[in-house]
């Protein structure tokens, strides 16, 4: 038996899973964030160690039984962070084959009946990533707001509050959203909040999102401008790189990744709009399953193991294993 291994490294958590060849996710690891950005290469390196060993432990396997293995990590952005990428996975210890991929991959990977399409990942922040049946690759910055990219927990925090410094300064009306972001940091009013934030006295955190969401649907008209938009701008992410890729007029599976996703309607509804207008034939599809199985696939194309055989069975144990 072969076995499989799987590491899904985001910023907020990191997820390790082991399969066999038949696709049943014999072992779990998890982690806090790894993202090396925020917690630099000894921080992810130490985060690969204890989700791995977890994993492998639970399994019941040695290290030399693992012949395939895949990395989709948060920050790895740009090629030329390759190299200190693989330095950090060597210390594993693993001798199989193995690649190292942006974490917006694994959601694709995972999500997509064969692993082509693109992938909408909107969670603390965005990401798309896309992979054409001929291997054309796209992708955006994935950088968040210095680049005009929009849609994730950080974004629509960071368009609140823009909301609220207008009606602060009456340039709209009043919004349910200077309440949750004065209760968010502490502040006394909005001038104190804007005071704060500007020295670094304060901080917004991308989870204060989820009640931005719940204020568009109760209604707030700020808060449904900044939903909307948040909405748009997912669609449009899927919509250019679908061009990237040259899918824009095929039945291209988008898959959408993420717990902004879990806003539901409110959200989904101007994305889809977006994407189907500008790409007809789409599927849009919500991702059913642990993004880390699309790290494990990674692993499985590492030797020339049809993964897409047994996928079915791997989202399904996944789901099992992974808590």
């Amino acid at each position: 038996m072969r076995y499989f291994l799987g590491i899904d490294v985001g910023s907020s958590k990191t997820h390790a899973v082991i399969a066999d060849e038949a696709g049943r996710c014999i072992g779990f690891g998890k982690a806090s964030g790894g993202n090396h950005q925020s917690v630099g290469y000894e921080g992810l390196q130490n985060v690969l160690k204890k989700c791995f060993e977890q994993a492998k432990e639970m399994a019941g396997i040695s290290i030399d039984q693992i012949v395939g293995a895949g990395f989709g990590v948060a920050g790895y952005d740009f090629p030329s962070d390759r190299e200190e990428h693989l330095e950090v996975i060597a210390a594993l210890g693993l001798s199989c084959p193995l690649d190292v991929v942006n974490d917006g991959v694994n959601g694709l990977l995972a999500g997509a009946t064969h692993g082509f399409g693109v992938n909408v990942t909107a969670g603390s922040s965005n990401n798309c990533r896309g992979r054409s049946k001929d291997g054309k690759e796209g992708r955006i910055v994935g950088n968040g707001i210095m680049f005009g990219e929009y849609g994730g927990g950080l974004e629509i925090t960071m368009q609140a509050l823009q909301m609220v410094n207008h009606a602060s300064i009456r340039r709209r009306p009043p919004t349910k959203l200077t309440k949750i972001l004065l209760d968010a940091t502490g502040a006394k009013d909005e001038m104190d909040l804007m005071e704060g934030l500007s020295n670094d006295h304060y901080h917004l955190f991308p989870f204060t999102a989820v009640e931005v969401i719940q204020a568009a649907r109760d209604g707030d008209e700020a808060a449904r401008e900044v939903v909307q938009c948040a909405g748009e701008e997912l669609g449009w992410l899927a919509v250019s790189v679908a061009r990237q890729i040259g899918m824009e007029d095929e039945t291209v599976e988008i898959i959408q990744s993420g717990s902004i996703f879990n806003g539901g309607d409110i959200i989904l509804n101007p994305m889809r709009d977006i994407v189907l207008k500008h790409c007809p034939k789409a599927k849009i599809i919500r991702l059913d399953g642990p993004p880390v199985v699309g790290a494990v696939l990674l692993g499985m194309e590492q030797v020339n193991f049809d993964g897409y055989a047994v996928h079915e069975r791997l989202i399904q144990t996944a789901k099992e294993i992974v808590n």
